[in-house]
């Protein structure tokens, strides 16, 4: 490894910039896609398991996981089983050990 700790530590923290960039413009793309969903009472449940699906992408980016819940408290009156996978889904790959944040 021929990178020095500060050229390292810069790179890191460019990563981070693009990544929260990317959570930032998914959260723009994604907010008038679940409004529009709960605002029409969509049960096109292909289209909320597609939005639900790339939320999950976004979810340590507390806007996105907002987002994430405001849809799964919708889809959970059309299907709760599938809700639930989803919220399972989510703890899997974003809670803590210590189980500080539920949906």
């Amino acid at each position: 490894m021929n990178e020095s700790y500060p050229e390292l530590f810069q790179s890191v923290r460019e990563l981070a910039a693009a990544l929260n960039n990317l959570h930032q413009q998914a959260v723009r793309q994604y907010t008038p896609i679940v409004q529009t969903i709960m605002c029409s009472r969509s049960r096109d449940v292909r289209h909320i398991e597609a939005t639900l699906d790339r939320l999950l992408d976004h979810c340590g980016y507390e806007p996105a996981l907002q987002l994430f819940k405001q849809l799964c408290r919708y889809y959970f009156t059309i299907d709760p089983a599938a809700t639930v996978s989803y919220i399972n889904t989510y703890r899997e790959f974003w809670d803590s050990e210590t189980g500080e944040e539920t949906v």
